[in-house]
């Protein structure tokens, strides 16, 4: 690729890419303030809208974080310090984990709201401190495990080494010992491994319940009829959508992070395409989201109307 055609592709890039992040950021935040005031006016909250308010300011700090990693890879005129570099770079790789975590435990969520009364997963319906037990523990094991990002992170502006691992333009990573390099890849790959697997699991327990569901209204009403779905079963195919979604961007995410390595030796172009397609699951999952909540959605016309009014 030429100067010209590379400068060109960094700029179509670089707009894409912002529009996706602030897409992402607004449509995460208006996610979230319709769960703050839906707490605040004690409207009844189902079991998993905590999740999705959690997942939402998520999204926000990660959107937010990989703004300010991008400005540094599109060239921005900021030196970044030792501890800029540690806190963007830690903070993303939190969010990160976070993100997926988050996402596992809302498929788990909303299949123990689809499980019938009989089943083992019954009791743990209406339990607000297991969320809570929930989302604490995330953050610590999260934290614990991107720690490596806070000592190996540095700032390295103006400075070309092969020992150093490039991140951004003013951020590398120190290579770390084989101890530590192998600890903590063995718990990243144990946390996705078993994270996805409890997505696959919760995602096939709900394909059986809504399937049994179907087979169940074939035989409650005449063939000309067509059962509406309720609220539960729609709100279980807006997760399973989310859920495949977000195993598709993982896995595209993880080719695309090993053709870098391989192919196409950490090139800034390319790693600006591979952010592209790992924060897609950040901008579309609240969009998603939405467009299942008719009252966001009939809200926002009107919020509209009264701003083109003013």
């Amino acid at each position: 690729m030429n100067i010209n055609n590379k400068f060109s592709a960094f700029i179509a890039i670089k707009d894409v890419f912002f529009s996706e992040v602030g897409l992402g950021i607004s449509a995460n935040a208006i996610l979230l303030l319709f769960h703050i005031f839906k707490f605040l006016l004690k409207h009844r909250p189902k079991s998993t809208d905590l999740t999705i308010g959690h997942l939402a300011l998520i999204h926000i700090i990660m959107l937010l974080t990989v703004g300010f990693i991008a400005t540094d890879l599109f060239g921005s005129q900021e030196i970044w310090d030792d501890i800029k570099c540690k806190s963007v770079i830690y903070l993303y790789r939190l969010m990160r984990g976070l993100s997926i975590s988050t996402t596992s435990l809302l498929s788990v969520l909303q299949a123990i709201t689809l499980s019938p009364r009989s089943s083992c997963l019954a009791k743990f319906k209406q339990k607000p401190s297991h969320n809570l037990c929930s989302f604490i523990f995330l953050w610590v094991f999260n934290m614990t495990i991107s720690a490596r990002y806070i000592v190996s992170t540095v700032a390295t502006p103006n400075v070309t080494s092969d020992s150093l691992l490039f991140v951004t333009e003013s951020c590398s990573l120190w290579p770390a010992t084989y101890l530590i390099k192998y600890t903590f890849f063995s718990l990243l790959t144990f946390r996705d491994v078993f994270l996805i697997g409890l997505m696959a699991l919760s995602s096939g327990y709900m394909v059986i319940l809504l399937f049994r569901h179907k087979r169940q209204s074939q035989h409650l009403h005449s063939t000309n009829l067509s059962p509406k779905a309720s609220p539960e079963q729609r709100a279980t195919q807006t997760i399973l959508l989310l859920m495949t979604f977000f195993v598709v961007i993982y896995f595209l995410d993880f080719i695309i992070c090993f053709s870098l390595g391989i192919l196409w030796n950490n090139d800034p172009v390319h790693l600006c395409v591979q952010m592209l397609v790992t924060n897609g699951y950040a901008t579309i999952s609240p969009l998603v989201l939405i467009s299942t909540e008719q009252r966001i959605i009939k809200a926002l016309p009107s919020m509209w109307g009264k701003d083109s009014n003013v």
